[in-house]
């Protein structure tokens, strides 16, 4: 297994709310590599304004690997989603994410569809939402596949979205885009607050699970406050899986210490837990 810090590309803009490590891509993986992480994913909204030769030298220079590369910026910052009532946004949204493969497929990455996936809202039906939705995960999955990228699906608290909450509710969603790389991944926060048991759920879904998110139950770095993460990452060990699990995580007190604090308390128990350093 892997333990990777979520990092953002100088396209993304900072603020206190984005929850990655942030600054010149040098600087972050130089610091998160001397932490003792293995990898990374990244944070981006505008990958042609990156020299991507560049970033996958400097991740390799670093011993990090791009584990997947998110689309969450491509919403929370523009607004867009698959099942925008205005079919312009849908087009947009959906010609953004396939630029994200493209990146994610030069780095041997895979991609995550979080809030992208947009929302249940008046204006349509929740028929037509679910319909608009599979139309776009079959899209964005057939023109992945032909670069070998794997699109992971993430379940989300209804506080920032009403559509697909439960790994439930996903896969009923991946029987439908019924796609070989459409699969899910599992963040733990949002399992908390959705999940009747979440250990269960883990599971019960496992089956389907290609990466996962790790913070504490306040979004902050693990140890931090009330999760067991032997627990978690024992459950995930018995239901097999020995992929990335990546901190997604407020930046408090400040990008240092919260990273710093994770890897504290993730690297002695992957060693408890999957017997590596």
């Amino acid at each position: 297994m892997k333990l990777c810090y979520q990092v953002a590309t100088p396209d993304v803009a900072i603020a206190d709310s984005v929850t990655a490590y942030q600054g010149p891509l040098k600087n972050s993986f130089r610091v998160l590599s001397e932490m003792g992480y293995d990898g990374v994913e990244l944070m981006t909204l505008n990958p042609s304004e990156l020299n991507w030769k560049e970033v996958k030298e400097e991740a390799e220079r670093n011993n990090l690997s791009v584990a997947i590369v998110c689309t969450g910026e491509i919403f929370g910052q523009l607004g867009l989603s698959y099942t925008d009532p205005n079919e312009a946004n849908r087009k947009e949204a959906i010609s953004r994410t396939k630029e994200i493969i493209d990146f994610a497929s030069y780095l041997g990455a895979n991609i995550n569809i979080g809030r992208i996936r947009g929302q249940y809202c008046k204006k349509i039906t929740r028929e037509q939402t679910e319909e608009l939705a599979v139309k776009a995960f079959r899209e964005i999955s057939d023109y992945a596949l032909e670069k070998n990228v794997m699109i992971a699906l993430e379940t989300v608290t209804i506080m920032q979205t009403n559509f697909i909450n439960t790994l439930a509710e996903a896969e009923r969603m991946i029987k439908m885009v019924d796609r070989p790389n459409f699969r899910l991944m599992m963040d733990i926060f949002h399992l908390n607050l959705e999940e009747k048991d979440m250990y269960q759920a883990i599971r019960d879904y496992s089956k389907y699970n290609i990466h996962v998110h790790l913070a504490d139950n306040n979004r902050r770095y693990p140890g931090q406050c009330g999760f067991d993460f032997e627990k978690i990452l024992r459950t995930f060990k018995e239901c097999g899986y020995n992929g990335n699990f990546c901190t997604e995580i407020y930046q408090i007190p400040s990008m240092e210490a919260a990273a710093q604090g994770a890897i504290k308390c993730l690297k002695p128990l992957k060693k408890k837990v999957y017997g590596e350093d």
